[in-house]
Formats: C-alpha cells, sequence, structure tokens
C-alpha cells in the first residue's frame, strides 16, 4: 500500500497532518479535510494569523465536501434499495411465463425446439437467420426469403447445416434482413418461456429459463401466470347477439 511522503513545498502542518497517516489514501474524506484544517490552526503564527478570507473559503470547502459526501451516501443507498426491490420483483417471476429481448434457441433431448419472435421495420426483399453454438460456430443457415414487415416467428427443426440432428443444448440465433436495394433492415428478436430461477451478476438481474436459456430482467416485455385464463380479445360488442 502506498504512503504520503511530504515534500519541502508542503507547509509543517500539512507534513504533521501526513506524518500521522500510517497508509496512503486515494482521496480525503471530511474527517482527514477537518484535522488537516484544525493543524493548520494549531501551528499557525499569533502573530500572522490565518487571513479571514482564506479560513472562511477552507470551511466552505469542507461544507461542499460534506454536502456532496451526504449526497453520494443517498444516491448509493437508493441504488441498493432499488437493486433490492429489482431483485424482490424478479423474484416473484419464477413459475410464470414471460416475454422477452433475447437471442438463444433451446433443443431438448427430444429435438424439440423453442420459439424466437422477430420484427422486421419494413418489408423484406430477403432474409435468413444464422444459428451459432455456444462457442460461437456456425450450425445451420436457414433461407427465409422475402417478408412482410412486422411480427414473424421461427422454428428450428434442430438440424445442422449437414440435415444432421444438432446436439442437445443451447444455441444463439442472428437474423439479417435487406430490402429490394439491398438496405439493411433493421430486425429484433425475443424468447420466450417459463422462469426457474433468478440470479445476479455485477448488480444485473438475470431470468433462468427451465431451458437454461438466461435474459435480463430489464428486457422482460410480458409476464403471463401460467394458471390464469387470457380474455379474448375478439368477443362481441355490447349489445350485439
Amino acid at each position: 500500500m502506498a504512503t504520503y511522503s511530504p515534500s519541502n513545498i508542503i507547509g509543517k502542518a500539512e507534513s504533521e497532518f501526513f506524518g500521522t497517516q500510517t497508509s496512503g489514501k486515494s482521496e480525503l474524506g471530511k474527517e482527514d479535510f477537518l484535522l488537516l484544517l484544525v493543524t493548520q490552526l494549531q501551528h499557525q503564527d499569533p502573530l500572522n494569523p490565518m487571513d479571514d478570507k482564506e479560513f472562511t473559503a477552507q470551511l466552505a470547502n469542507f461544507s461542499s465536501l460534506e454536502q456532496l459526501t451526504g449526497i453520494n451516501q443517498g444516491i448509493q443507498s437508493l441504488t441498493e434499495q432499488a437493486g433490492t426491490q429489482d431483485m424482490r420483483t424478479a423474484v416473484s417471476y419464477i413459475g410464470r411465463d414471460v416475454r422477452a429481448a433475447g437471442d438463444m434457441v433451446s433443443m431438448d433431448a427430444e429435438g424439440k425446439t423453442s420459439t424466437v419472435y422477430y420484427y422486421l421495420d419494413a418489408t423484406a426483399a430477403d432474409s435468413y437467420v444464422n444459428l451459432y453454438d455456444v462457442n460461437g460456430n456456425i450450425v445451420r443457415t436457414v433461407q427465409l426469403g422475402s417478408q412482410q414487415a412486422g411480427e414473424h416467428t421461427f422454428e428450428w427443426d434442430g438440424l445442422d447445416w449437414a440435415g444432421k440432428a444438432a446436439p442437445e443444448g443451447l444455441y444463439y440465433i442472428y437474423m439479417s434482413a435487406t430490402d429490394a436495394d439491398g438496405n439493411a433492415i433493421l430486425t429484433s428478436t425475443e424468447v420466450s418461456g417459463r422462469v426457474a430461477a433468478v440470479q445476479s451478476y455485477n448488480g444485473t438481474n438475470y431470468l433462468r429459463l427451465t431451458d437454461g436459456r438466461i435474459v435480463n430482467f430489464n428486457n422482460v416485455y410480458e409476464v403471463v401466470d401460467p394458471d390464469a385464463t387470457v380474455a379474448d380479445s375478439g368477443t362481441e360488442a355490447e349489445g350485439e347477439e
């Protein structure tokens, strides 16, 4: 650990202050600032006391430091509370079906794959999907051809580029589309599944689905109780038979 070595440009008060420190600090706290100020007062020349303006300025600096310290502690406290609240909310998703932004597809031992939802920002003259394993090796390219703008679904048949069944596990999906002029079209992908657990990494909460896929808690668009009955949006209007 680094230690401070007062130089010849530091005064007596500062030298004695630093001499009391056994180890270095990257920043001075308010206690250190106050100790330095008191040390300066103790060693000032009675015949040439510290200038009032200088003393007032140092007190103002101390006040500002204390306020900034309080603000920083308050922000840190709010951040911790928000993180705790997010974790509690995320835990409430366990056992529920969610739909979230994501780029992973799973395949079980029976060859059944999860559904991927994708959205095209404009009509595509050509579109395709690339599938990669967890090591980044390409497994399959699926040509989708021309498609209208809007939401679509993709279900992988579980076969690799050679037409053989791919191993059970998780795969990444990359979608690309172009218009009639060859310009790239904005695309986005979503996944769905049932939440099995919640985990936190570097301050961010993630939901682990039953098939092992991971989605960012902040990317969840929809949460559905699997035991609830969703109302039919096509019910007849009031007064109609």
